[in-house]
């Protein structure tokens, strides 16, 4: 074979073979991150509550009331403490304090995190999850996976294209761990960080993603993320969509709207501390009267997609867990409201359709399980703007694919009437939040 031809195809042909390889291995250490990440939480749950419990709302409700706020309190002072001082120790490194989410790394095709926050976030973010606060445990474990993905792409001889390839890698592979959703994880690098067209990325974003959930499904769990029966259409699912659609749009623009109010009000509390103090009682408060607003919904979406919750307490959950959300991330707790988001949407659309059913025949409704999947994909699209995800996202996450068209529906409704409003998606970053 003539040099030049050798030179041109194969030297090419081996770069890629690497960066593939480093892609599945990169795959591998999101799933570590990821996995790792959740048994902390769950350690520090056991820490501040004594059980073993399923979750963190089966932890809230073997306390009592008090014993609630008081584990709510503890957690934001200490998460404070420790976010204020690990940010001091941050400002005496190398980069300094400013924190480089991996949202904004992707987006920059820069993989150079930055070390000190990244832990000095992830360790407030475990106090601030396992003591209860009201967010998500997703956008930590995402940062940490792109943080371990970050250090083969510094260490090696890779090109800058390629050490952002890798990272982004990263960032698919910890979404797809931790939603068991490989599919919408690439979707949201794609449609949220970096366009539809970045060609040279979308290889090593596939394996990745494909690696971490083949080990998630052999080596932790091979189930969908929320596993319910199958709901199935009835003739007026379409319209029903459409109309839903708005409501959930509606229900987004409130979502975001006391997000950022929320987030204004505590800004007015100098010290770092007081704020996530100050949110920490008040979600403690909160979870004396209605204890399902502990941690990011997960098991209360599960009961809400098995029909067990009925429309008197999904409307006390609702109320609640909107407000407790509002205080957790508004006073600064590390992690996002991207799945406290899919409870929204689930207990709106379960709510809904058990309400129409006080009036109209299950005939015309439906299954209210049916709308709750629906309920999730809209709002969700209404709050990250991003509705391509979002659906795919939801389908992925229950395994309900006969519903892609009112998901569709409503998903393009709700984000239409989200947007309409000039409401702007969740600080630029569904899943990490505000910090």
């Amino acid at each position: 074979m003539p040099s030049d031809i050798r030179r041109r195809f194969i030297g090419p042909t081996a770069q890629s073979a690497w960066l593939w390889l480093w892609s599945a291995i990169v795959g591998a250490l999101a799933v570590a991150a990821t996995v790792g990440f959740r048994w902390l939480a769950r350690w520090v749950d056991w820490l501040a509550t004594g059980y073993h419990a399923a979750g963190l709302v089966a932890s809230a409700r073997d306390l009592s009331p008090w014993h609630r706020a008081l584990v709510c309190a503890a957690g934001g002072i200490i998460a404070g403490a420790l976010l204020q001082a690990g940010l001091a120790w941050a400002r005496r490194g190398p980069r300094g304090d400013k924190h480089l989410d991996y949202m904004d790394a992707a987006r920059a095709g820069n993989a150079d995190l930055n070390d000190r926050t990244t832990l000095a976030r992830s360790v407030s973010a475990l106090v601030s999850i396992g003591t209860g606060a009201s967010i998500g445990r997703e956008g930590p474990m995402v940062q940490l996976a792109a943080w371990f993905t970050s250090w083969p792409a510094r260490l090696l001889p890779f090109t800058v294209q390629q050490r952002n390839a890798l990272m982004v890698a990263g960032v698919a592979a910890g979404i797809g761990c931790a939603y068991r959703a490989p599919i919408a994880g690439v979707v949201f690098v794609l449609e949220l960080a970096l366009g539809f067209f970045a060609r040279d990325i979308i290889v090593p974003v596939f394996i990745a993603s494909a690696t971490a959930s083949a080990l998630m499904y052999w080596l932790v769990d091979s189930a969908p993320l929320y596993t319910m029966p199958t709901v199935g259409m009835v003739p007026t699912s379409l319209g029903l969509a459409l109309a839903a659609g708005v409501f959930f749009g509606i229900v987004a623009w409130v979502l975001l709207e006391l997000l950022e109010a929320a987030r204004k009000l505590f800004a007015r509390i100098p010290m770092l501390t007081l704020r996530l103090t100050a949110g920490g009682v008040l979600v403690g408060l909160v979870s004396m009267a209605v204890p399902d607003v502990w941690g990011n919904g997960y098991s209360v979406v599960s009961r809400v997609l098995q029909g067990q919750l009925l429309w008197q307490a999904l409307a006390a959950i609702l109320i609640a867990k909107v407000a407790a959300t509002a205080l957790s991330s508004g006073s600064g707790a590390i992690g996002g409201v991207f799945t406290p988001s899919l409870l929204v949407g689930a207990a709106a659309g379960s709510l809904a359709a058990q309400i129409a059913l006080l009036w109209l025949p299950p005939g015309v409704v439906g299954d209210p399980r049916a709308l709750a999947v629906i309920g999730m994909a809209a709002v969700l699209a209404g709050v990250t703007h991003a509705p391509l995800m979002a659906i795919v996202m939801a389908l992925e996450m229950t395994g309900q694919f006969q519903l892609t068209v009112p998901v569709m529906l409503a998903s393009g409704v709700a984000f239409s009437i989200s947007t309409r409003f000039g409401v702007r998606p969740i600080y630029g970053n569904p899943i990490e939040g505000a910090g």
